[in-house]
């Protein structure tokens, strides 16, 4: 059963490159999907799949012929507010935006796992559950709001992956426990007093404290963090000043704090706070520090990361699947598996060759689209693994002993 419907996925190869490529031509920042979600919506009616609207994002059910566990898949479908600079015949048509992280190749690999299993939808035992999820890329994020409007309800549980262009194209990469940091906002006001360029001693130079904050900064990480601890502060934006010879009298800093755990949010959000303060005071300014809890840290729980390494080990070789580090980038699929069990996984789809070799968010990214067909044939593997007809079998066998056992007593 499982190589016929890999093998009817490798039928639709062509058609998942055409739907990825489509959607990368017209790209959709987070929160703005509206033409993207039509044609999901089309492809799902056009194999006979109810999609509805949820939250933000789409979701499709396939029901099997006999009873058993109900598990979900989910893509995300936003695009980045980046400029493709790619020389390509599926280069972005929309000015400053581009499918920069893959999102298009995630979802038309779900699409093409949902063609095949709604083909053989009698072969399953349970239901399965396709989430299609906007704005990844733009806390609160898409996940949160599905979620609330009830995407996982009567769930088991949940899988993911992300197209991972810096692995190179042949192998899965996952982790139990932690494989995402958590991903934070920061942004840090300064006010000072405005003055000529000529008179620093009549003014308060916004831009020399907030240069003094940027340099203490790095210290709450190198020296009140836990050397065996992961984090990170980064500030990634400064704006200040109006002209050469006028001392800025405001400054604004942005920037981003990831983690693996609440405790050290709490230490940094505490820290960053008193350091503003007090670098502030010393200079006669003031300063205001805007802390935003993004998404949390990204857990895989360890019984469904086990079984995917079982899976991966039996399906594509014991060698495909390996063991990497913990990724600082942030992901909303954590709030799926802070509500029930699950876990995300990456697939390569790095390929130097045909140009596939620049990291996510960059102007030039793309990917190997053959990472497709893996992520999907790995996707299939995870239902045949839960739904499978032999696993709706089993159950059947079980609760008719239970029935039996609560009767003889």
């Amino acid at each position: 059963m499982l190589n016929k419907w890999h093998d009817v996925l490798d039928t639709y190869y062509d058609e998942m490159v055409e739907w990825r490529r489509h959607l990368h031509k017209y790209p959709e920042l987070s929160f703005q999907e509206v033409k993207t979600k039509a044609f999901i919506v089309h492809c799902l009616e056009n194999v006979g799949i109810e999609a509805k609207p949820v939250g933000g994002g789409i979701v499709g059910v396939i029901k099997g012929k006999s009873p058993g566990k109900t598990i979900a898949l989910r893509a995300d479908f936003d695009a980045l507010p980046i400029q493709d600079e790619k020389d390509v015949t599926y280069k972005s048509t929309i000015p400053g935006v581009m499918h920069a992280c893959g999102h298009d190749g995630h979802t038309a690999t779900l699409l093409g796992v949902a063609k095949v299993l709604q083909k053989h939808r009698d072969e399953l035992a349970g239901k399965l559950v396709l989430i299609f999820q906007h704005a990844e890329e733009t806390p609160p994020g898409g996940a949160k709001e599905m979620i609330q409007a009830g995407c996982l309800k009567d769930v088991d549980a949940i899988f993911g992956a992300h197209l991972w262009s810096t692995i190179q194209y042949g192998t899965f990469g996952f982790n139990k426990g932690h494989i995402m940091a958590a991903s934070d906002r920061i942004e840090i006001i300064i006010q000072g007093v405005g003055g000529h360029g000529s008179a620093p001693h009549q003014s308060v130079d916004a831009i020399a404290v907030a240069s003094q904050i940027i340099a203490q900064l790095q210290l709450i990480v190198s020296r009140q963090i836990d050397p065996l601890k992961s984090a990170v502060v980064s500030i990634g934006t400064f704006h200040s000043g109006s002209a050469f010879n006028i001392i800025a009298d405001s400054a604004t800093l942005r920037g981003t704090v990831r983690t693996f755990n609440e405790e050290q949010s709490d230490l940094i959000e505490r820290e960053l706070t008193r350091l503003v303060e007090n670098v502030c005071s010393a200079f006669q300014a003031k300063g205001i520090v805007n802390y935003n809890r993004g998404y949390p840290a990204l857990y895989n729980h360890e019984k469904e990361t086990r079984e995917f390494k079982e899976i991966i080990d039996k399906d594509f070789g014991k060698d495909v699947a390996v063991m990497m580090s913990p990724q600082m980038g942030g992901e909303d699929f954590a709030h799926y598996v802070k509500e029930i069990p699950g876990m995300f996984f990456f697939t390569g789809a790095g390929n130097p060759e045909i140009g596939a070799k620049y990291p996510h968010h960059h102007p030039k990214f793309d990917f190997d689209e053959r990472a497709m067909l893996m992520t999907g044939k790995a996707f299939l593997s995870i239902v045949h693994y839960y739904l499978g007809s032999h696993n709706g079998i089993q159950d059947c066998i079980q609760n008719l002993n239970a029935e039996y056992a609560a009767k003889d007593h």
